[in-house]
């Protein structure tokens, strides 16, 4: 029997590294049947917005999805499509491993991490009033009025939640996942220094939960700027890091770095219920249609999605054929040659087709 996934293409590159992770996905022998719907900026020509309905009951229906980069607008336009996902379905769990692989730019071989990031509180949570607005002039006047700090009233104000109930439910998945996968270590990473009230709730609630699973896995705290500081001298050091919304978008974008770019960094988002898997690059529509971008991230994503299902063998498979073709170093896009120049670097097409030969 076939799996039913809802497949959001994206926009941008979107399409064409969804197609070349769909060859391979199929190239394994496990049975999916894909639900197509546009999303982005496709969505928007055909049904007036970015994000339809009918991706929502899709997405609902079949528990299981897996998208394209989608372009999400710069201070102005549609609000990031990427986190309506998340917030509407409560996909409170943003799961980046980052790992290295032979063959890549990788500034530090000794990475191995996967990182856990909030993925509905936090500044993220999008509760912004703009500059010079009555909501803005009103809650500045409110918010003067409670304490002696003065909000200078040319400011735009942007609101930071982080509750008790998203910092316990994100730190037990990691450290669940931890034990799970036979992992040493799980970090929690704050700024409980300066922000003692929300990044304080998150540190202290990440202790208590953390306190259930003493014998188990090792656990500590590391302030956010010295994690970024410590990620780049010695990343081995670190297992399963778990984060708030914002400080995990930034850090999981360092590790990725770390190992030769988001070109090789795939994502999960987690619910109860939901699970939706994606790459963690952008759109980068400049290059819309050429058949040359990496789709190893994309790829990836799948790879997570196949573990998801419990088609483990299949997994494994997948990871290793990558592995293998980014090693061997011929079938590769340009961003993965010593040279970006390099004439005899391949499309997006024809290294996933390489990767479909070594399954």
């Amino acid at each position: 029997m076939a799996y039913k996934v809802t497949l959001l293409p994206g926009d941008g590159i979107g399409p064409e590294v969804t197609s070349a992770m769909q060859m391979c996905i199929d190239a394994t022998g496990v049975k999916i049947d894909w639900e197509e719907h546009p999303v982005g900026a496709h969505a928007i020509e055909q049904f007036g917005t970015p994000l339809p309905d009918s991706v929502f009951d899709s997405i609902r229906k079949n528990k299981i999805a897996i998208k394209g980069p989608i372009v999400t607008p710069v201070g102005s336009g549609f609000r990031s499509v990427n986190v309506q996902l998340r917030q509407v379905l409560d996909l409170y769990a943003c799961v980046r491993p980052t790992k290295y692989y032979e063959g890549t730019k990788a500034v530090n071989k000794n990475v191995d991490i996967v990182l856990f990031r909030e993925n509905t509180e936090d500044l993220y949570m999008g509760i912004e009033f703009d500059l010079g607005t009555k909501e803005a002039k009103q809650l500045i006047k409110k918010i003067n009025g409670f304490q002696p700090k003065q909000i200078r009233d040319d400011s735009a104000i942007s609101i930071k939640p982080i509750s008790e109930t998203g910092t316990k439910r994100i730190v037990k998945s990691a450290l669940e996942y931890a034990v799970k996968n036979k992992r040493k270590k799980v970090s929690v990473v704050h700024k409980a220094n300066i922000m003692k009230f929300t990044d304080g709730l998150f540190l202290r609630v990440a202790r208590e939960v953390a306190e259930g699973y003493k014998g188990k896995i090792e656990f500590q705290d590391v302030i956010v700027d010295n994690m970024c500081m410590q990620l780049v001298q010695k990343p081995e050091l670190y297992d399963v890091l778990v984060l708030p919304n914002l400080y995990g978008d930034i850090v999981s974008d360092l590790c990725a770095g770390l190992v030769g770019g988001l070109g090789i960094a795939p994502g999960a988002n987690i619910g109860d219920e939901i699970a939706l898997f994606e790459p963690v690059h952008g759109s980068a529509p400049k290059y819309t249609g050429q058949n040359k971008v990496n789709p190893t991230a994309t790829i990836l994503s799948g790879v997570l999605m196949l573990r998801h299902l419990n088609e483990l063998d299949a997994a494994d498979r997948l990871e290793k054929a990558v592995a293998e073709v980014i090693k061997e170093g011929k079938d590769v896009t340009y961003d993965l040659k010593p040279d970006r120049n390099d004439p005899s670097a391949v499309g997006t097409k024809e290294m996933a087709e390489a990767i479909c030969k070594k399954l």
